[in-house]
């Protein structure tokens, strides 16, 4: 079930990339949108693009992993994503978590405590970090430039 809602999740956020993205691209080409307030508003819709797309893709990987987690049959123990820390630590695990801030995959150990699997790519926290940083920065910059230029005047 969980893996379903993993996937789930994973499609809306390539959905709600591709969408960002394509404002991002059609906001970039917009005749209005040269000043510096509309540029911003471009940067903020494609980092946000890429934000969502780079926190997905994580989402991608820990659902795959709990699939395999949740596989049974014959060869299901130790878990399988909590395999690569050798046979002597992996035979001590008896469960696992699932974290989505940040993203990742940990082997909860009998006697205490957990370990994080390799399951989500090293890169994929620090990236959704900067690039939701950048979104932030660039859509605050964009709002508070806006609100600061004058109207022009109306005849």
């Amino acid at each position: 079930m969980l893996f379903l809602v993993l996937l789930l999740a994973a499609l809306a956020g390539a959905a709600t990339a591709t969408v960002l993205t394509v404002r991002g691209i059609r906001a970039a080409f917009r005749r209005g949108e040269r000043d510096r307030p509309g540029w911003l508003r471009t940067v903020a819709l494609l980092a946000g693009a890429g934000t969502v797309a780079m926190y997905a893709w994580g989402l991608l990987h820990l659902g795959y992993a709990v699939l395999r987690a949740e596989d049974g049959g014959a060869g299901s123990f130790p878990i399988e994503p909590c395999r690569e820390a050798g046979p002597q630590r992996a035979s001590q695990v008896d469960g696992y978590e699932v974290s989505y801030l940040p993203i990742r995959f940990e082997c909860r150990v009998s006697g205490g405590g957990t370990y994080v699997t390799s399951s989500v790519p090293g890169y994929v926290n620090p990236s959704a970090t900067a690039l939701g940083l950048l979104t932030a920065t660039c859509g605050i910059l964009a709002t508070t430039t806006t609100q600061r230029e004058p109207s022009p005047p109306v005849a």
